[in-house]
């Protein structure tokens, strides 16, 4: 799912909805189970989880979401637009990040009474992230292994983050 426009940060070198849409595309292109989806971009406005989940749900009604977040945007759960919201329409599942502590993340899903609605996913840390790919493009560094081979050639193709 591609961010619109994210309520909380604002990207320098952001190359804008239809192009992160582009590169999810290509990331997500062969891989089985996997999909991107342009509902948040189409729809055209600022990007809230809650809304997110709710127009998925009345489209697949009687499915049961899941919403993979990492365990610093999860510690920051309470603190979102209608973060209630988010754990009554979604299972969370919450990967670790560097730096931060399950403790965090335990302390605000209680907040927000969801401590049975959340699962801790059970994989190798990784210090990946949006920040070190358009760091590393900016500074011409190799991006092998952090993204698609095809999103790699896309980023050099057009110049993005330079």
């Amino acid at each position: 799912m591609v961010t619109n426009r994210a309520p909380h940060k604002q990207i320098e070198d952001d190359p804008g909805p239809d192009v992160r849409l582009e590169m999810v595309r290509l990331a997500a292109g062969g891989e089985g189970g996997v999909e991107a989806s342009g509902l948040e971009v189409e729809r055209g406005e600022v990007s809230y989880s809650y809304r997110t989940l709710e127009l998925l749900a009345e489209s697949e009604p009687g499915s049961e979401l899941f919403f993979l977040l990492g365990a610093d945007m999860a510690a920051g759960l309470p603190g979102w637009k209608h973060p209630e919201r988010v754990v009554e329409l979604a299972r969370l599942g919450v990967v670790p990040r560097p730096g931060v502590g399950l403790g965090a993340v335990n302390s605000a899903l209680q907040r927000l009474g969801a401590a049975g609605r959340a699962e801790i996913i059970d994989m190798p840390l990784c210090g990946a992230s949006s920040t070190t790919v358009r760091q590393r493009a900016r500074e011409g560094k190799p991006l092998q292994h952090l993204v698609p081979d095809r999103v790699i050639d896309l980023i050099a193709a057009r110049g993005l983050y330079r």
